[in-house]
């Protein structure tokens, strides 16, 4: 390959170099995606997300989601509203499905330019989550300093939300990586702390799986919302406070489904240099 186009795009500051593959046949995989998501020798993102052809007849895209490290994730709130408007702009509509290896997410522009998703539904089924063995998923038993009793949530992918006292204080540099890899979650988890500052609002920090922490995480406000709820202390309506800016969020009581709405952002278009890979051995 000589060179591969891609648009840096964000959602609050969670940063992803997207890729379109639908026709190319480029073939990123594990080891691209660690050398791209380089931010020193290489572009540098919190996800790698790579447009394919649809699966399913009813999705606009497919979407797959690479990490920094390289592993491949199931959801991503923040991306799936960037390539939405992408895909969006491509065909001048209002509304598209994006696919991912969780299923299918409609996505839709409102008025006033923000993106909102609806990332299906909640799931708080310990074996769903999933968790190493049945527990109540309300307060699992793990935790590390500051972070003690999690609530676990599925939005595609594994979190543990931990409610605390001054979510700014958490070392979460320090805890995030180790309550990440604890063996209560066999695929690992994204790791939220969250603080209540105010009706219906949320501060919440995030150390993503794979990725470290993040300036905002879109499945991670969903699982914030869903476990505020769960433990009576918000309604199903919220908005979350991120380092990179707000979500809103809303836990729909009929169908479980959890829709996200927020901004998005292109920063830049370029090229990759087919050279960054010269000898990789692909995995």
């Amino acid at each position: 390959m000589d060179v591969i186009p891609f648009i840096k795009m964000h959602g609050l500051g969670n940063d992803f170099v997207v890729v379109d593959d639908r026709a190319a046949g480029y073939g990123l995989g594990a080891a691209e995606a660690r050398i791209i998501g380089d931010r020193r020798t290489g572009i540098g993102f919190d996800q790698l997300l790579i447009l394919e052809k649809p699966t399913n007849g009813r999705a606009d895209v497919f979407m797959r989601i690479r990490n920094p490290d390289g592993s491949e994730a199931e959801a991503c709130g923040n991306g799936t509203r960037c390539v939405a408007a992408k895909v969006m702009e491509e065909v001048d509509t209002e509304a598209v499905t994006i696919e991912t290896i969780a299923g299918l997410l409609p996505a839709c522009m409102e008025a006033d330019g923000r993106v909102t998703v609806d990332m299906g539904r909640a799931n708080t089924d310990w074996d769903a989550i999933p968790l190493a063995h049945e527990t109540d998923t309300l307060m699992v038993d793990v935790g590390a300093g500051p972070l003690q009793g999690a609530t676990a949530v599925n939005i595609g992918n594994p979190h543990a939300v931990f409610i605390v006292g001054d979510a700014e204080a958490v070392p979460l540099e320090d805890l995030g990586p180790q309550l990440e890899h604890d063996p209560m979650f066999p695929e690992r988890a994204n790791i939220e702390a969250a603080t209540v500052i105010g009706a219906n609002r949320l501060r919440m920090r995030v150390w993503e799986r794979g990725a470290g922490i993040t300036r905002a995480c879109g499945s991670g406000a969903c699982a914030t919302a869903v476990a505020a709820h769960r433990r009576g202390l918000t309604d199903r309506i919220v908005d979350i406070e991120l380092d990179g800016g707000r979500l809103s969020i809303e836990w729909r009581e009929e169908d479980s489904h959890v829709l996200m709405t927020g901004p998005v952002a292109v920063s830049f278009h370029g090229h990759i240099d087919g050279s960054l890979f010269a000898g990789l051995k692909r995995t």
